[in-house]
């Protein structure tokens, strides 16, 4: 099976994932880079440059918009001051946004500095300004403490709500494939977006991950996973660093809540590195793409691949990604089982409805002739161990049975995952199912339903049609 593993020991953000999978493709980094400079993206230029950590040399993607390339220069943070300082730098805006500017310090005269463009409105840094206005103005901010800080921002960003990054990237010339991944990973930041903010999700707003720069991150990662196309993502438990982040609401704790949110379920850790290591973007991105996390399995790796981000610090600041072969992997299932002969088919039916509805894996049930010679059937609960306990409670309590038998069973699945192909009668989805070196392909039932209803034709010509 073909793998690609992940490892975030330093955490990840979308152009660390991105520079990291581009070293996967060698032969393809020319072809690539021109794809992403020709999609017409708002003046989006991506280069990617080489770059050293701790030793190791790797690449680091670089996006910048107007050939501006957003970043921050140093802002000393200095403790037992007797004296204050403050200092002043302005900035012209034509719309509403936040300037978000993240540090870490490894102790007190030694700091880096990265600005992440790829955040969301509320996703904030220790050093922060946020300007609100209707027109275009000058104005200033005063701060406790001063030193030279200049901006090399030459351009303004965008507010976007989800519905405008659909048009966006449906608008792009990429494979619908990736129009689909790329729309997946920003819905999941838009749904840590409207849980942070207590909004539905269609109030979400974009203000720097909305931006054309982001953009170009998100569907650069796709792009280069539909081109490695793994049968399976494995993804190392992710560091998050540690510390706080300073908002216009006050001060946060790393990681940011929409990060937080985004990385439910997923083994994630702090440690002793002080600053933001995960971003929304490079957490959307695992959690889009990953099956499983934990440590690497055994796998022939044929490629390296090592993304760099900017910051410096004692270890090496990358994201490593590792491609090869793997050997299929079984998954244990519980099997339920129990022999009914006094129960109606509308309560079997029922029962089996309930099954479902609580996680069941598969319901099914077998003829059999039982005690006495009476007609019955046996009904059998495929279900995950974790819910062994739920679903025998529920067979007692839908079922007339007095005893239940229980296997344990391996079982191989192929991976699976739905298109949409368009067809003369309007959209069908396509259930894809790969792994074991083999493909499927097949139209879903529902849609073609659908279709032949609309149409009143009979559903075997229509499968035969959209085929």
């Amino acid at each position: 099976m073909k793998t690609l593993y992940l490892e975030c020991n330093m955490g990840a953000a979308g152009d660390m994932l991105t520079a990291a999978l581009l070293e996967l493709c060698p032969d393809k980094k020319e072809a690539f880079l021109e794809k992403m400079n020709s999609l017409g993206l708002n003046g989006v230029e991506v280069r990617a440059e080489e770059s050293e950590k701790c030793g190791i040399k790797g690449t680091h993607i670089s996006v910048s918009v107007g050939g501006v390339e957003e970043e921050s220069l140093d802002v000393h943070e200095h403790h037992h001051h007797d004296h204050d300082h403050e200092h002043e730098h302005s900035h012209e805006h034509e719309h509403e946004h936040s300037h978000e500017h993240e540090h870490c310090h490894e102790h007190e005269h030694e700091h880096c500095h990265e600005h992440e463009h790829e955040h969301c409105h509320e996703h904030c840094h220790e050093h922060e300004h946020e300007h609100s206005h209707e027109h275009e103005h000058e104005h200033s901010h005063e701060h406790e403490h001063s030193h030279d800080h200049g901006h090399g921002h030459g351009h303004s960003h965008s507010h976007s709500g989800l519905s405008d990054i659909e048009g966006i990237i449906g608008s792009l010339d990429i494979p619908q494939k990736v129009k689909k991944d790329a729309l997946g990973v920003y819905r999941l930041i838009a749904e840590a977006e409207a849980h942070a903010h207590g909004k539905p999700i269609t109030e979400v707003h974009f203000h720097e991950v909305g931006t054309a720069d982001a953009i170009a991150d998100i569907v650069g990662a796709c792009l280069l996973m539909y081109e490695i196309n793994p049968e399976k993502v494995i993804c190392s438990p992710i560091h998050v660093g540690s510390g706080n982040v300073r908002c216009a609401h006050g001060v946060l704790p790393v990681p940011a809540p929409a990060t937080a949110y985004i990385l439910r379920d997923v083994p994630t850790y702090g440690g002793d590195v002080k600053g933001e290591l995960c971003t929304p973007t490079g957490a959307a991105l695992l959690k889009y793409f990953a099956r499983g996390f934990g440590p690497q399995p055994v796998m022939k790796v044929g490629a390296i691949g090592y993304g760099m981000g900017k910051k410096d610090f004692e270890r090496a600041n990358c994201v490593r990604a590792m491609v090869g072969e793997s050997d299929e992997e079984a998954g244990e299932i519980v099997e339920l089982a129990c022999n009914l002969d006094d129960m109606t088919p509308e309560d079997i039916a029922f029962a089996c409805e309930t099954f479902f509805e609580n996680g069941a894996l598969d319901v099914y049930t077998v003829a059999a002739s039982m005690k006495k010679s009476r007609y019955g059937v046996v009904l059998t609960c495929m279900c995950k161990k974790a819910d062994r306990d739920k679903m025998v409670r529920l067979m007692f309590e839908h079922t007339g049975t007095l005893g239940i038998r229980e296997y344990t069973c391996k079982r191989y699945t192929l991976e699976r995952a739905f298109d949409e192909a368009e067809t003369p009668y309007g959209k069908v989805r396509v259930k894809r199912s790969f792994g074991f070196g083999c493909q499927k392909e097949k139209p879903e039932y529902e849609d073609l339903a659908a279709i032949a209803r609309k149409e009143k034709l009979p559903l075997a010509k229509v499968r035969k049609l959209i085929k």
